[in-house]
C-alpha cells in the first residue's frame, strides 16, 4: 500500500511584511530613514532672520545718532569769512585755514562717535554676530551722511551770490559750511567696527585663558590627584 507523502509549503505563499522582530532590530541599529531634505533646508532659517533682523536694528538705532553728529559739526566748525565788493566774492582771509578746519572738525566728531557707538553695540550685544556688525557699519555710515547733509542744510546759506548780494557792498559773510574730503565720511564706520572688533577680541582671550586646562591621563590635576594610569 502507498503512503500519501505530505507536500512541501509553498514558500511563494510567504507574507512580504517583515516581521516586528525584524522591524525593532533596525530601529535599535539606528538605521533609520533618513529624513526629507526639506526639513534640514528650514533649519538656518530662523537663525538668518534673527541676524537679519538684529542688523537692521543696530543700524537704525547707530544712524539717528548722525543727527547729534551734524549739531555737533555745525557748532564747532569753522566759518569762512567771506568778502564782496558789489561785483564779486573774494575770501577775506584767502590764508586761513577755515575750510580745513571744518573736515578735520567732522573727522574728530566721527572718530568720537565710532568709539562710542562701537562700545554700545558691544555691551548691548556681547553676542555679536555678523548681522550686527554689518548694522553696525552701515548705520555709522548713514549717520555720517545724515549729518554732513544736515550741517550743510542748517548752515549758511549755500547761494553764494544770495547771500553776497543780501550782504551788501564792502560786507563780510560766513560762507557755506562744506565738507571737502568725502573721505571724511569714513571716520565713523571705521573708528566703531575697529572698537567693536578689538574689545571682540580682547573678551575671547580672556575667557580662553580662564578656561581650565583638559585633564590628561597619567599627569597629576592641581588637586594633587593622579588621573587614570595608562596600560602598563
Amino acid at each position: 500500500m502507498t503512503v500519501p507523502t505530505p507536500s512541501s509549503p509553498d514558500h511563494d505563499s510567504r507574507p512580504a511584511t517583515p516581521p516586528a522582530d525584524a522591524a525593532e532590530g533596525d530601529v535599535r541599529s539606528g538605521t533609520r530613514p533618513a529624513p526629507p531634505a526639506a526639513e534640514h533646508a528650514g533649519e538656518g532659517r530662523p537663525e538668518v532672520w534673527r541676524e537679519a533682523r538684529a542688523g537692521v536694528v543696530c543700524g537704525l538705532a547707530v544712524a539717528v545718532a548722525g543727527v547729534v553728529l551734524g549739531l555737533l559739526w555745525l557748532w564747532l566748525a569753522p566759518r569762512v569769512p567771506l568778502y564782496t565788493d558789489g561785483k564779486a566774492v573774494y575770501l577775506k582771509d584767502p590764508e586761513g585755514e577755515e575750510a580745513i578746519g571744518a573736515d578735520a572738525v567732522f573727522v574728530l566728531l566721527g572718530i568720537g562717535f565710532g568709539l562710542l557707538t562701537g562700545a554700545a553695540v558691544f555691551l548691548v550685544r556681547r553676542s555679536g554676530g555678523v548681522g550686527v556688525v554689518v548694522g553696525l557699519v552701515a548705520g555709522a555710515l548713514l549717520g555720517s551722511v545724515i549729518a554732513w547733509r544736515l550741517g550743510v542744510w542748517l548752515g549758511p546759506d549755500t547761494d553764494v551770490a544770495a547771500a553776497a548780494r543780501a550782504a551788501g557792498k564792502g560786507a563780510t559773510f560766513d560762507g557755506p559750511l562744506k565738507l571737502q574730503a568725502k573721505g571724511a565720511l569714513l571716520a565713523w564706520p571705521l573708528a566703531a567696527v575697529a572698537l567693536h572688533l578689538v574689545m571682540t577680541v580682547v573678551v575671547w582671550l580672556k575667557e580662553a585663558g580662564s578656561a581650565p586646562p583638559p585633564v590628561q591621563q597619567g599627569w597629576a590635576t592641581p588637586d594633587g590627584d593622579r588621573g587614570s594610569p595608562g596600560p602598563s
